[in-house]
């Protein structure tokens, strides 16, 4: 028989075992500066939170650096790239030379919007026709028109909106967001994913994977087998949640065992956060058997609320869905929730499939705002729009718009931000911003003030260095504040 040895057994037997002290002594040293401070006391960007123990909940409620105006987040994510100057970005100039040959584009020429503007809500924010639904909650968003971002690819780009970066797989806004600030209901997940998006954008990254997403699919239903089961009214539910073969009691038996092993296998590695998030998870789904089947189903709403959210309604069903169950997370104390909405990226036929895209959203965002408004939740939740980049003023083939990462429009609304509000400015056409530039940076380093945290404190040590989601750059966008 031949006799396999790994790294570890290897350095405990050579050298009568110095190496195996000083591997210790460096896995040690690694894990609490990992963890904390090096007194061995969990650590998040400069915060303690109890002793260094298996039994540490990495999910539980967190003290923020600084009092904060936020406590929820909704994200309202557009794939694709919105056409700003169709949309929120008011271009006067645009209009009137549209036709005209576009500068440095010989065979391009402006395209005006096909849609009128006007002047919304007692602040006069401008808003096209596209949303005459959200125009009457104009006085509650906060247009941030000076956005631009480093990616003019679909792929990167809303990877970096997600991540902050483009190169690297790193965690995502709603994983650092419950890392610094924990979950208010632990029978439920800090952070969800709704609809369908790239796993990397919802992704722990570096992070312990308790951070990470849970993903729901609306409508989808439960696959388990004999004991399916499925929210009474619209199909609305969450996969793999239950177990065919085991009741509840005989779950907690053998979770308990599985725990005992995983405990065990931490206190010998010391340095394990796969092995903590994975318990970590294994508990949260467990007791989300129960919690997140009632959350999800919707027949206690009124009809009323349905329709104002355009559910049962073909055009608004799978986005109204969507808001109307992120409303019910963030009231159950879910941190972050993100919903997705696709096919946004319009070369061709801008008129037609945007006035298509625009219904599917218009009402029940409107909707949305106006309930978190009316149930006393708007202003400690921050809610977001945007997509991946903006588009060109000037016409690509005969009636689309081309890619436009150097200026494009994003808002926000609740949660701490000014009302009826417009921040930073693109140019006279809508090529690039020129006022109150909002780099990806500057924008995740805001929501992250909104919620109490510093983006520069907020970091995680990993393979020998602090990374934060801002990386080395972000400055917060202060005259948004309210």
């Amino acid at each position: 028989m031949v006799n396999s040895m790994n790294r570890r057994q290897a350095l405990k037997t050579i050298s009568t075992s110095f190496s195996s002290l000083a591997f210790a002594a460096m896995a040690t040293g690694h894990a609490l500066a990992a963890r904390g401070n090096g007194n061995g006391r969990l650590n998040y960007g400069g915060l303690n939170y109890g002793d260094l123990s298996p039994d540490d909940d990495p999910l539980a409620p967190k003290e923020t650096h600084f009092a904060p105006r936020a406590k929820n987040v909704i994200v309202l994510f557009m794939g694709g790239a919105p056409s700003h100057v169709d949309t929120f970005d008011y271009k006067p100039k645009l209009i009137k030379d549209g036709g005209r040959l576009a500068d440095g584009q010989r065979a391009s020429k402006l395209m005006a919007p096909p849609w009128k503007f006007k002047q919304r809500g007692e602040s006069g924010l401008w808003m096209s026709d596209l949303f005459p639904n959200l125009s009457e909650q104009a006085d509650e968003l906060c247009l941030l028109r000076g956005m631009h971002c480093s990616q003019a690819s679909h792929i990167q780009a809303s990877q970096a909106a997600h991540t902050g970066t483009a190169q690297f797989i790193r965690p995502s806004l709603g994983a650092w967001s419950l890392y610094g600030l924990g979950t208010e209901n632990s029978d439920l997940p800090g952070f969800v994913a709704l609809g369908k998006g790239a796993g990397t954008n919802f992704g722990s990254g570096f992070l312990p994977a308790a951070y990470q997403a849970t993903a729901v699919n609306p409508g989808t239903g439960i696959s388990s087998g004999r004991r399916r089961r499925q929210a009474a009214d619209d199909g609305s539910s969450i996969p793999n949640v239950e177990n065919e073969w085991l009741d509840k009691q005989s779950q907690r038996v053998q979770l308990d065992f599985l725990q005992r092993l995983n405990a065990a296998k931490l206190k010998r590695d010391v340095h394990q956060p796969e092995v903590e998030g994975i318990m970590q998870s294994y508990e949260l789904a467990f007791r989300m058997q129960t919690t997140m089947p009632e959350l999800m189903d919707l027949s206690n709403e009124t009809q009323r609320t349905k329709d104002a959210y355009g559910i049962g309604t073909s055009e608004t069903n799978a986005f109204g869905t969507q808001c109307l169950l992120a409303r019910r997370m963030v009231e159950s104390g879910v941190r972050f929730v993100e919903l997705s909405n696709s096919g946004w990226d319009h070369h061709t036929d801008l008129k037609g499939k945007m006035e298509a895209q625009t219904k599917q959203i218009d009402k029940p965002i409107a909707a949305l705002l106006a309930d978190l408004k009316q149930r006393g939740l708007l202003k400690d939740t921050l809610v977001v729009w945007a997509g991946e980049f903006g588009r060109t003023p000037h016409v690509e083939g005969s009636s689309g718009r081309g890619h436009n990462n150097k200026g494009y429009t994003t808002w926000m609304a609740g949660g701490g931000v000014k009302g009826g509000f417009s921040y930073g400015a693109t140019d006279d056409y809508g090529y690039e911003a020129v006022e109150g530039r909002m780099h990806t940076n500057d924008w995740h380093a805001t929501i992250l003030h909104l919620l109490g945290l510093d983006h520069e404190k907020l970091t995680y040590r990993y393979a020998g260095r602090d990374f934060r989601l801002t990386d080395v750059a972000g400055k917060v966008a202060k005259d948004i504040l309210a």
